[in-house]
């Protein structure tokens, strides 16, 4: 039995074998995470109203929040009918841009991963603004989960390179 250094007394066939485990599990780890950019697609939808159910009280996207808030006249009235045109325009939009990234995610795409933990990031500070606490944590989970994403893919890649 040849020993090539390659780890506690490990030949090299099977330091080969367990590097490939490894790479198909930081694959798996990247898939799972990318589904959770589906599952924040689906609580924002929940959220914005874009589905007949609405439950704004347990998740939020802070961006839409301070639009309805803020995107009424001063007198406190609707700004006509274009007012929910835009506020359910810009909630599909939302949907639709972290479906594409969960997508994008799922190929691999370590950029999705990034853009989603900068996105949900920076709409973490806008629900500083609204106060809500449950949303912002059900955002930081989120976040953790892709940035878990993330650093699995980029081991994946560093892995895949050096053997």
């Amino acid at each position: 039995m040849q020993t090539l250094n390659v780890g506690a007394g490990r030949t090299d066939s099977e330091y080969k074998a367990a590097e490939q485990q490894r790479c198909a599990d930081l694959r798996a780890e990247s898939l799972n995470d990318a589904n959770y950019f589906f599952w924040a697609a689906g609580l924002a939808a929940l959220g914005t109203g874009l589905l007949p159910v609405r439950l704004n009280v347990l998740v939020g996207v802070g961006a839409l929040d301070l639009l309805t808030f803020y995107g009424r006249s001063p007198s406190g009235r609707s700004l006509g009918w274009v007012y929910p045109l835009i506020v359910y325009g810009a909630s599909a939009l939302w949907v639709m841009g972290l479906v594409a990234l969960g997508f994008a995610a799922r190929r691999g795409k370590q950029w999705a991963f990034l853009a989603g933990v900068i996105l949900y990031g920076a709409d973490m500070t806008l629900l500083i603004g609204t106060f809500s606490l449950w949303a912002f944590g059900v955002h930081s989970f989120f976040v953790f989960k892709w940035f878990h994403g993330q650093r699995a893919l980029k081991e994946l890649n560093e892995a895949e390179v050096s053997g």
